[in-house]
């Protein structure tokens, strides 16, 4: 009951405050004293239910006559948490499903909501126990006759993104990648080369995880899979691997950064690519790192003192601003990894497709526009600019840069010999790099190389 309690508390300030799922769980995480097993099953609950929720909502909507939008946030958190152990939790019966999340109404102060979300509950058992047959059986739409019914209330995508997704990718692409975005992802790591190699370090942690292996994609990168704990390793608190992303791994290779090089990450923070970039310049090259939230900044620098790397040069400001002097300036290689919407990163982060709203791409990609223009000013001639989001977005991606090379004459994208040779899998017709969940297995990330003229 306690870690069904600490997900319902988490699932409540998401839903009621906005919070962040990931930060809120960690805070109720550190400030309870869970079994490793309770802890465990409190982060399956909330991101499981906050993926699926659209999927919930359509079935806990045909065991109650009122609308779902009339009942109170934190009863309908509660709802949503029974049904999604209901559905999801196959080593939980039914009956405690129900019974325990009737327990979570009174512990939370919604005694007077027990009787509802008992009743509410047991219905859904008995229509969950009929399965796809019978009377009483949940009717799913079904992509073949309802494409964007299907992608709504069967995988869970809120409508407007689902539109974007079926006007973009077609039918079949668009649900699988909405069913890659409800998939738990595994873990990769980034091994740091200035200390150990990849061969090297897979043998190492194959002794504590067997599952480790060899990346697919990225030069630099292990599969670490699931079910590990990366930040009690040994390997990890030395410094010789980053968690991060094969495709973040893959946006840094396609900056391609060289020994001595001065580099500059307009938007650094947390700082996974802002050390992998460091680790490939070397003790002799520089990257200064820009941000302009100072506790996100303060992770970059926690981030490259536990990688030993001494070569970040932190900077506080905000880069849709004029930066002034920067040490080090002009770069060889600029990096624009912009704020976004996070499309591609969903199955990391499932509550952000319900905090966005339909207007945020468009509000997005203004401040990607000015954060591209400032970029470019920093880039020094002959030199190299990537502009990379985490989204699949065109208003965030394949705009922004149309309209930054309309305006920028001394811009242009890379021609395909000068993409290095580990991100040219994935650099499509129009010369953009893009990672796909359902393709690749990864993040879903965008970049574009561009070069700048050495000449006026």
């Amino acid at each position: 009951t306690i870690a069904r309690l600490v997900a319902a508390r988490v699932l409540d300030r998401v839903e009621s405050a906005r919070a962040y799922a990931d930060l809120a769980l960690h805070g109720a995480l550190r400030d309870e004293r869970l079994t490793s097993r309770d802890r465990a099953f409190a982060t399956e609950l909330v991101f499981g239910t906050l993926r699926w929720r659209g999927r919930l909502d359509f079935a806990l909507a045909t065991c109650t006559d009122r609308a779902l939008g009339e009942l109170e946030p934190a009863i309908l958190t509660l709802l949503r948490l029974g049904a999604y152990q209901l559905f999801f939790c196959d080593s939980v019966p039914p009956r405690a499903a129900v019974d325990e999340t009737v327990r979570c109404a009174h512990a939370m102060g919604w005694a007077r909501a027990a009787g509802l979300i008992n009743a509410v509950l047991r219905q859904l058992a008995r229509k969950q126990a009929v399965g796809e047959s019978g009377p009483n059986a949940l009717a799913w739409p079904t992509l073949e006759r309802d494409p964007l019914a299907h992608l709504v209330h069967a995988l869970s995508i809120p409508e407007w993104i689902a539109r974007r997704w079926l006007d973009a990718l077609g039918p079949a692409e668009a649900a699988a990648l909405a069913r890659a975005s409800n998939e738990t992802p595994p873990l990769s790591a980034r091994v740091n080369t200035l200390t150990t190699t990849r061969e090297q370090l897979l043998e190492e942690l194959a002794t504590r995880w067997p599952s480790v292996k060899l990346a697919s994609h990225a030069p630099f990168a292990l599969a670490l899979g699931h079910g590990v704990d990366p930040g009690s390793d040994p390997a990890f608190r030395e410094g010789r691997f980053t968690v991060q992303d094969e495709a973040s791994q893959l946006v840094v290779t396609l900056l391609d950064p060289q020994p001595g090089e001065r580099v500059l990450d307009l938007c650094a923070a947390p700082g996974s690519k802002t050390t992998g970039i460091a680790e490939r310049v070397g003790a002799h090259g520089l990257v200064v790192a820009c941000d302009r939230n100072q506790a996100r900044l303060d992770l970059v620098g926690r981030a490259a003192r536990r990688l030993a790397l001494e070569n970040v040069h932190l900077v506080h400001a905000d880069a849709t601003q004029a930066l002034g002097d920067l040490p080090g300036a002009p770069f060889a290689r600029v990096l624009a990894d912009v704020p976004c919407s996070g499309l591609g990163t969903l199955r990391r982060n499932p509550d952000a497709r319900w905090r966005l709203r339909p207007e945020d791409p468009a509000s997005l990609a203004e401040t990607q526009r000015a954060l591209l223009a400032n970029a470019a000013r920093e880039v020094m001639r002959g030199g190299t600019l990537v502009y990379s989001t985490c989204t699949l977005l065109a208003e965030e991606n394949e705009a922004v840069v149309a309209a930054f090379l309309a305006q920028h004459r001394e811009f242009s994208l890379s021609a395909q010999g000068a993409i290095p040779a580990a991100a040219r899998p994935f650099t499509e017709a129009d010369g953009f790099m893009r990672t796909w969940p359902q393709r690749h297995g990864t993040d879903g990330f965008f970049a574009a190389r561009m070069e700048r003229r050495r000449s006026r």
